[in-house]
């Protein structure tokens, strides 16, 4: 008899082998077509009467790093899903996985780090739940942060601003509302979150010029919605820009091009990708957002965002197109080349 098939790392890191594993047993049994924005959408979070709801659980190794911890990435993470949504956050659970024999000088840093970033947020965490398993089953902690949100005050005037630019049938922002002509807005460096956590667990040293990005970006989109006229956000965790673009792609039925030259990167994170041979467009981020905008507003939207200390870097780098099927992005000297999803995140246990 063949061996029996088991999970896999590459089952939950991000990329396209993830998502055939969620569509394969996550949809088949829990799919449907419940909500606004249902489960089988695969946003970032469902919107149900009304309501935007999501979760997360964060795994991360190691739990501390430049820039952040375990505790800044489950608030910041939660909070970003439902603000690309067009969602302002309004609670947040907490639920702790604890290892036995874990210091308790590391929970307070955690709990403390966690409660100063909700309350940047201008969010509470108001539920949750405790558990302590054996040492041998987990090293550490595990987090799952769960969200709701309500309809921003600014969503309805941007969906009229989208309207006034072309036909648009949703209420709510959302990967497959991409259309061609849409301006491609990244509010900021790409690839630091990740590069930040692998060069400082395998001792690369580039953490010293590398800082993890994790920061809820709620009021920052807040800014930008204001504006009007976005059709879709996103948050690009695992699998990085690449593997969110690619989404938006496959669910729009809308082909995006990039323009190279106009991506913005810290120039320590290009150093590391290119030493350790990753493209830094599949590197997942915990406080970027990409933003699809009718074109007629995509100046004013990116004004909005450089106001804000979050998106000060952000650009426009690139539109949504007929003219080619998924994602390609024209090079420096001039030619396309395809932007394929990662199959898997290439640096694992990064949130």
């Amino acid at each position: 008899m063949g061996q029996e098939k088991r999970i896999t790392m590459t089952d939950g890191a991000g990329g396209e082998k993830m998502m055939a594993f969620i569509r394969r047993f996550v949809l088949a049994n829990f799919g449907g077509n419940a909500g606004e924005i249902p489960l089988g959408m695969l946003d970032d979070s469902a919107i149900i009467e009304g309501i935007a709801f999501t979760t997360d659980t964060y795994v991360v190794k190691p739990l501390f790093f430049p820039g952040g911890n375990i505790g800044s990435l489950a608030i910041s993470g939660t909070v970003n899903d439902l603000a690309v949504m067009g969602a302002t956050p309004v609670a947040l659970s907490c639920a702790l996985i604890l290892s036995d024999g874990f210091p308790l000088e590391d929970l307070d840093k955690i709990l403390r780090t966690m409660r100063d970033c909700a309350s940047k947020a201008g969010v509470s965490v108001v539920t949750g739940d405790t558990k302590v398993v054996e040492k041998s089953a987990l090293e550490g902690i595990f987090i799952n942060t769960s969200g709701i949100g309500k309809r921003s005050q600014f969503l309805d005037g941007n969906i009229k601003a989208v309207r006034e630019s072309r036909k648009f049938s949703y209420n709510w922002p959302n990967d497959s509302a991409v259309a061609a002509g849409d301006k491609i807005i990244v509010s900021g460096t790409v690839g630091d979150h990740g590069v930040a956590l692998l060069s400082f667990r395998e001792g690369y040293g580039f953490e010293s010029k590398i800082k993890s990005d994790a920061q809820p970006l709620n009021h920052m989109i807040a800014k930008a919605l204001e504006v009007g006229g976005i059709t879709a956000m996103k948050d690009a965790t695992r699998g990085g820009v690449a593997n969110a673009l690619n989404e938006w792609a496959e669910k729009s039925k809308t082909g995006i091009i990039l323009e190279e030259d106009r991506i913005p990167y810290n120039e320590a994170v290009l150093t590391a990708c290119e030493m350790l041979g990753i493209d830094p467009l599949e590197v997942g981020n915990e406080g970027k957002a990409l933003i699809a905008v009718v074109p007629q507003l995509a100046d004013d939207v990116l004004k909005a965002l450089k106001s804000t200390k979050e998106g000060k870097k952000a650009a426009i780098i690139g539109e949504a197109s007929k003219k080619c099927r998924g994602v390609a992005m024209r090079t420096s000297v001039g030619g396309l080349r395809v932007v394929e999803p990662p199959a898997d995140d290439p640096v694992p246990r990064i949130c």
